[in-house]
């Protein structure tokens, strides 16, 4: 018995008015990642995360839990637990995310510092506990106006701050920060890039090649609205590494299942795995640029000899020396 659709949709819309994201977390745990790093807080320029990394091993847990209750009568008591939960935040009481993976998605933010300062990119700061999530998965599941009211507090949140340049993590940031809010705020006016742009204008030089190849999933909001096919080619092919491209990629991507897999788990899964399959028969270490991906792709390729990494992983390997 699939779940009800509204109540989740609930959830995730109250807990993006009243707390500020989808998967609400203390500010100890969404900036643990940069401890040591010596990242001076805020200015002009800053790395925005929009908490896409940080939230990864907290939804795979929801999932799981999700995953359980929905062939039971307890998954019908979520439209009384979304009632609930716009006075106590149910999030809290889930089952806390693995230790290990969270360290995992961690180190991916660590390791595009790393880079980004290997590349003699240095003056940029970063915003600690004042950062938001970006509504991405609201906006991609049609809570409009939850989306657009969190986008505005994003904006004046940037604007208090002083911020004038974003540089971004991740795609679905990306997006928003660069294609979706300028639509929906007045007087919107960031110039953002993605990391994987910056390192491309740098133009980093690596200090080792990896004399490797890899299959390149396209996530298809960097392909198809960001312009960020070339670059993490040319980074890679720089390092020493043979980019394989599959059946389906640049513009023409396939799906790697998400965002539908807190609503449709199955149908996610479903799509994943004829992802892996495509990948696979270019080859079995398969590169992801985006958090999403990473995880649903993971998923689908366990047992079957698949490799999926970040790609930060990899470029840290040959440009971190």
């Amino acid at each position: 018995m699939p779940l009800p659709i509204a109540p989740l949709l609930g959830f995730l819309s109250d807990n993006l008015t009243k707390r500020r994201s989808v998967m609400p977390m203390s500010s100890r745990k969404t900036t643990r990642w940069a401890a040591g790093l010596d990242i001076p807080a805020g200015g002009e320029t800053v790395l925005y995360t929009g908490l896409m990394y940080q939230i990864i091993p907290a939804l795979t847990s929801s999932e799981k839990t999700m995953s359980l209750v929905q062939d039971s009568w307890v998954g019908q008591l979520l439209s009384f637990g979304r009632t609930v939960n716009r006075f106590v935040n149910l999030t809290s009481f889930m089952p806390p995310a693995d230790r290990q993976e969270q360290k995992r998605y961690d180190q991916y933010l660590r390791n595009i510092v790393q880079l980004l300062r290997k590349a003699g990119v240095t003056e940029f700061g970063y915003l600690y506990g004042s950062e938001l999530y970006t509504g991405a998965l609201v906006r991609d599941l049609g809570v409009d106006d939850a989306f657009e009211q969190h986008a505005r507090k994003v904006h004046k949140m940037l604007d208090r701050q002083g911020v004038r340049r974003v540089i971004t993590v991740d795609p679905h940031t990306t997006d928003m920060l660069r294609n979706v809010y300028p639509k929906l705020v007045p007087g919107y006016n960031l110039e953002v890039k993605s990391y994987l742009e910056v390192l491309r204008e740098s133009e980093a030089r690596p200090k080792n090649r990896l004399e490797s190849e890899a299959v390149i999933h396209d996530s298809c909001l960097y392909a198809r609205y960001l312009d960020t096919v070339e670059q993490p080619r040319r980074l890679l092919e720089k390092a020493g590494v043979t980019a394989r491209d599959p059946e389906f990629s640049g513009k023409m991507t396939f799906c790697c299942g998400g965002p539908v897999e807190s609503l449709f788990p199955d149908k996610a899964g479903e799509i994943a795995g004829r992802r892996i399959k495509q990948l696979a028969e270019a080859g079995n270490d398969v590169v992801t640029m985006c958090p999403i991906c990473l995880h649903n792709l993971e998923k689908a390729a366990s047992g079957n000899g698949v490799s999926v990494r970040d790609i930060s992983e990899l470029l840290l390997q040959a440009y971190g020396g």
